[in-house]
């Protein structure tokens, strides 16, 4: 264990990547405070005296180590930006990492990325009037680089996804690529405007073990488009992947290495979807992956992401193809989805 670093704030903690980072972050020494959803009457949650029901609703964050003496969960909603500011005073630095998702596409997209935006430079805004916090980190998405009709097989952190191309586009992703692409332009334009200093990371389909309750919308897609019926909706023949321990590791690093500017793109892996298909039919038996609920569905493969940028900052990735698919394999055969 390293010594005391500072308190940092991780928005969106009850997530895949915001939860994995939180562990990480305690890990490294740092005190956390984290936002979630969980019950708008509850402001500051004090982990000691939580309540029954949200100590059990919250429990993989609260029990891990060094939760007890570090950890402080905030109630906070994007609709309400001002609600971020008391989870935020103090801190040294903020995680970006809450986003709307509606793979659903239950409400409009222009409302989407409305409350993606005005969440986000309202974070910011706080950030700012804190002035304690030194360095935002802010996630970002493959979907903010890949989708603009450009043919190349490999895109660095120039590329930008055309709103009008997703659009035309009509995929369930759509809303999430707009308001993605959007509010990672809306906080670069703040960070440059107003001097606060702003990184965004970028990663792509996520995959590896997970300590939130619910089965993570990238996992999930991931082996459905793997070991899923091939259709014209999940006819990828190639994706980018990333561990999300490496994702993690990754912000950290852009946090605290001071030389980080701008953007930077997170993909460790490309890999072959029939060769890692053949790879899982071998070394387990049949793999059934719950199919309900929100994943992505795609018309062509995408360009893949290159992670020079990060790299030649002195990044490395740890995590190799087959530890990400079994340690997700793993932690699914825990939790009861497979």
């Amino acid at each position: 264990m390293e010594g005391e670093k500072g308190t940092v704030c991780v928005t969106g903690g009850t997530g895949y990547i915001g939860s994995w980072l939180i562990l990480r972050l305690l890990d490294h020494g740092y005190s956390v405070t984290t936002t979630v959803r969980s019950n708008p009457e509850i402001i500051n949650i004090d982990i000691e005296n939580v309540t029954a029901e949200h100590k059990k609703d919250l429990s993989f964050l609260t029990s891990l180590p060094g939760a007890s003496e570090r950890l402080k969960i905030f109630d906070a909603d994007l609709n309400n930006p001002e609600s971020f500011r008391a989870a935020i005073e103090g801190c040294i630095g903020v995680f970006h990492v809450a986003t709307p998702i509606d793979f659903e596409n239950e409400e409009a997209e222009e409302i989407v990325t409305k409350r993606s935006i005005y969440g986000a430079t309202g974070i910011l805004q706080a950030c700012l009037d804190s002035k304690t916090v030194k360095k935002v980190v802010y996630t970002s998405s493959a979907a903010a680089v890949v989708f603009n009709g450009k043919d190349f097989d490999q895109m660095d952190e120039s590329f930008w996804s055309d709103i009008d191309y997703v659009k035309s586009l009509e995929s369930n992703s759509g809303s999430y690529a707009i308001s993605k692409t959007l509010t990672e332009r809306a906080v670069l334009e703040f960070s440059e405007k107003h001097g606060l200093e702003v990184v965004t990371l970028i990663p792509t389909f996520v995959v590896g073990p997970f300590i939130c309750p619910k089965l993570p919308s990238s996992v999930r897609s991931v082996f459905n488009l793997i070991l899923g019926e091939k259709s014209a909706s999940s006819s990828l023949t190639r994706i980018d992947t990333v561990h999300v321990d490496d994702v993690a590791s990754a912000h950290i690093f852009l946090f605290e290495n001071r030389e980080t500017k701008g953007r930077y793109n997170c993909s460790a892996n490309t890999i072959e979807v029939e060769s890692i298909s053949k790879l899982l039919s071998t070394k387990y038996s049949v793999l059934e992956i719950p199919s309900k609920g929100s994943q992505v569905k795609m018309e062509a493969n995408s360009p893949s992401l290159s992670s020079k940028k990060l790299l030649d900052s002195g990044f490395q990735f740890k995590h190799g193809v087959e530890e990400m698919f079994d340690d997700a394999i793993k932690c699914c055969k825990e939790k009861a989805y497979l």
